[in-house]
C-alpha cells in the first residue's frame, strides 16, 4: 500500500472510514487499519482535526504572523529559542525560515493589544531575539488547501457597448 497516498487522503479528509480508505487505495480494510496504527505509533500521524472558518462563529480573536530575527546559540542553533517560543499557549505554530528573518511564529490572541503585549513582554525580550516584525491576518482566503471564500465565475465575455 502507498503510505504517502494514505497520508494525503487522511490530511485532506480525516473523517474517511477505514473501508473508504481501503477502497481508494485498493487495499484491505485490515491493511489500512494496521498501517494507520503504525503511522500513529511512530509519530508520522500527530493528530486529526477540522478546518474551521472562525469568522462564521461568535468567537472573536486575532491571528498574527510574527517574523523573528534570532542570534543562533552555540551548539544548539535555533532549536533552543524555538523551543522557548513554542511553549507559550498563545503560539499556534513556529517555523524555521530562510530569508531576512529566522523564525515565523503564528499566534492567536483575543485582541490586537494582547498580541502586541505578547511580542513586547515575552518574545522581543528573549536574549537570542534581535528583532521582530508583526503582521495581522485581516482575511483568510485559503488555508491548508481549503477555500474560505466562495469562488465567483469570471465572465470573460466582451461587453457590448
Amino acid at each position: 500500500m502507498n503510505k504517502d497516498k494514505l497520508l494525503m487522503l487522511l490530511e485532506k479528509d480525516c473523517k474517511l472510514s477505514v473501508e473508504q480508505l481501503a477502497a481508494l487505495l485498493g487495499a484491505s480494510a485490515q491493511e489500512v487499519a494496521e498501517t494507520v496504527g503504525e503511522l500513529e505509533n511512530n509519530g508520522t500521524i500527530l493528530g486529526y482535526g477540522a478546518t474551521v472558518d472562525w469568522d462564521k462563529t461568535e468567537r472573536a480573536f486575532v491571528t498574527a504572523l510574527i517574523e523573528v530575527k534570532v542570534v543562533p546559540q552555540r551548539g544548539e542553533g535555533f532549536d533552543r529559542v524555538a523551543s522557548r517560543i513554542y511553549q507559550y499557549p498563545e503560539v499556534d505554530s513556529v517555523y524555521l525560515m530562510s530569508g531576512g528573518f529566522d523564525l515565523m511564529v503564528m499566534l492567536v490572541g483575543k485582541t490586537l493589544k494582547e498580541v502586541a503585549l505578547f511580542v513586547a513582554q515575552k518574545l522581543a525580550v528573549l536574549d537570542a531575539v534581535s528583532g521582530t516584525a508583526t503582521h495581522f491576518v485581516l482575511k483568510k482566503y485559503k488555508d491548508k488547501g481549503v477555500l474560505f471564500v466562495k469562488e465567483e465565475k469570471e465572465d470573460r465575455r466582451t461587453p457590448m457597448v
